[in-house]
């Protein structure tokens, strides 16, 4: 079959087709992990902070080269990654960085001189100013001296080129792409754009629109143009309740139009990275005992609270989508789910031992950690070691990696390289993961993550099945137990509930609390080592839904769960030789996010 052949299928897939007579196709795609949302300093906030690295420097790294860190220290991956995307901002795109050259105009502004000064206490605070200009209108248009068309053409050109040279077509694929960011009153509402060939338009920025509905309609326009593109929102943690809304940008009802093209445009959402977890909160889902995982409350760069948790999360986020499939008969938030970092270093952070930070000088350094450098606004001890994005790909090229973003065959993780399979079906008999064929049986009589399943009419009473399949990173730790997270709408009203599916060792459920025991804790606070004497290296599993009613619209998704490891902080507090800080976990339980199942009834 022809390489056009597969795009065309993959396409297909994506709007939740499954012909089981192509199965065979699909058997064979790769488990590829990434790097999906990176900076250098040819962002703003990346130079303000120190970093110097540029998008070669980032790309060289996904590789596996180590990169000098601007405090000195020096990070190399233990592992080359198969796939990366630098995006640097939009706004103000290699603006900072022409400020060095003496002969551009640009070294005159006043910010130069401060950005480029050897203290990074100077340096730094030109980044409060900036983020409290761009709160207001007028503060915008001060700082229009720094939207210099002209840069952002030559900066962006550079990009493509950089991204062009590193694709190294089935060995380390490279996506051109760029973050939109827009932050009304602080509340994020940024998204990563990506592009699946060698060429890209300018931008769309802030300085056209903060408004998502905006960059839709531009997407949309170059997508007419011959330019195949999408978006991934990230940190809705952060958004205040804006980034899952129940009313447009201006205060209009949704609609199918809307639903539609935001659909089009966004079929992922970034579910966990450096500044937090955006699965869910503990005050949305009680009864879930893992909710309470590496959550970050605070505005982007500003210590103003998060306060409007709804719209926030992404497991809210489908349960508001099947309220309005029941509704209104149309959902706008079918999304799958990938991980990232948002190192703005050029080094990706996403290991536990080796922890880098996110800000440059701000949070580079332990120190800098455990004492919180108000510059930056954010209380930077709580930031995670995460995240990466896993891809299920028919080959490690732009087109196998971005098919199969935009068929949602994703999932992410917080780290560890975890393996996860997720089908789901009405006709599962025989099928048992880990035995020989099983992937190929579950693509031809069911969908992967991602899909969709239709009612049955012939069928009235039959549940979907669910094969689940995990095996552990080689280089992290054993797995604790896979989770289906199950959320459905009855006349409107959604719920949600989390079950556990397969676990390691001969623990049951306990029938009074419901809850599986927990899977034990190796990890030595002393020495910082733990044993892999507990959990498995591989779990697998089917499972039939128990609370199945055929009229109710359903969304699951899997959620891989690792043996307890030691958290980032403890390294930095052995180093420092101090107490562990009371307010943060000392170990942590690393996991992965599939892309959900979505169940139809109409």
């Amino acid at each position: 079959m022809s390489a056009d052949s597969r795009a065309a299928l993959a396409r297909l897939f994506s709007v939740g087709l499954s012909p089981a007579g192509f199965a065979e196709v699909w058997v064979d795609r790769k488990p590829l992990f990434g790097e999906l949302h990176i900076h250098t300093g040819w962002s703003f906030d990346a130079y303000v902070f120190g970093v110097r690295a540029t998008p070669d420097d980032a790309y060289e790294t996904g590789k596996g080269k180590p990169l000098k860190h601007p405090l000195g220290k020096t990070y190399q991956l233990t592992r080359p990654l198969d796939f990366m995307s630098v995006t640097d901002h939009g706004i103000f795109m290699g603006v900072f960085a022409k400020m060095a050259d003496q002969s551009h105009p640009l070294s005159k502004h006043p910010f130069a001189a401060r950005v480029n000064d050897p203290d990074p206490a100077i340096a730094t605070s030109v980044f409060g100013e900036i983020v409290e200009a761009g709160r207001t209108l007028a503060g915008q248009r001060g700082l229009e001296p720094l939207f210099s068309p002209q840069v952002r053409k030559e900066t962006w050109a550079r990009i493509i080129d950089s991204a062009n040279r590193h694709n190294d077509p089935g060995t380390f694929t490279t996506l051109i792409g760029y973050e939109w960011t827009s932050g009304p009153d602080g509340r994020n509402l940024h998204r990563n754009v990506f592009f699946r060939g060698d060429t890209a338009p300018l931008p769309f920025t802030r300085v056209q629109s903060q408004d998502p509905e905006r960059l839709w309609d531009w997407m949309d326009k170059v997508r007419g143009q011959g330019h195949e593109v999408l978006a991934i929102p990230h940190n809705s943690n952060l958004s205040d309740g804006l980034m899952f809304p129940l009313e447009t940008n201006e205060g209009n009802p949704l609609t199918k139009d809307y639903a539609d093209q935001r659909n089009r445009n966004e079929p992922l959402v970034e579910v966990t990275q450096v500044k937090g977890t955006s699965e869910t909160h503990p005050m949305l889902s009680p009864n879930d005992e893992f909710a309470d995982f590496e959550l970050v409350e605070q505005y982007v760069g500003l210590s103003t609270p998060v306060t409007r948790l709804k719209g926030s999360y992404v497991r809210d986020a489908y349960r508001t989508g099947l309220e309005f499939q029941d509704d209104e008969a149309f959902n706008p938030y079918r999304f799958g789910l990938v991980g990232a970092t948002d190192s703005h270093t050029g080094i990706v952070p996403a290991e536990e031992n080796d922890y880098s930070g996110k800000i440059g000088t701000s949070d580079g350094s332990p120190e800098a950690r455990f004492n919180n450098d108000a510059s930056f606004g954010m209380d930077v001890s709580k930031f995670s070691a995460s995240g990466l994005t896993g891809v299920w790909a028919n080959e490690n090229t732009r087109a196998g990696v971005y098919d199969a973003l935009a068929r949602k065959e994703t999932w992410g993780t917080t780290g560890p390289r975890i393996r996860v399979r997720f089908f789901g079906g009405f006709d599962f008999a025989g099928i048992v993961p880990g035995s020989a064929d099983w992937v190929k049986a579950a693509y031809a009589k069911g969908v992967s993550m991602g899909g969709s399943l239709q009612t049955r009419k012939s069928s009235v009473g039959d549940a979907p099945t669910f094969a689940v399949w995990a095996m552990k990173d080689p280089e992290s730790a054993n797995l604790d137990r896979i989770q289906i997270v199950k959320m459905w709408s009855q006349s409107g009203q959604s719920h949600e509930q989390v079950y556990d599916v397969v676990w390691s060792g001969e623990r049951r459920i306990d029938k009074k609390t419901g809850k599986l025991q927990a899977v034990g804790n190796t990890v030595n606070l002393d020495t910082l080592e733990y044993e892999n004497s507990i959990g498995s290296v591989e779990l697998q599993g089917i499972w039939t839904d128990p609370d199945f009613h055929r009229v109710h619209n359903a969304t699951y998704y899997a959620r891989v769960i690792e043996i307890p490891t030691p958290r980032w902080s403890m390294f930095d507090a052995k180093e420092l030789g101090v107490e562990h800080p009371a307010k943060l976990h000392k170990t942590i339980q690393e996991r992965a996010y599939t892309s959900p199942i979505f169940y139809d009834h109409h």
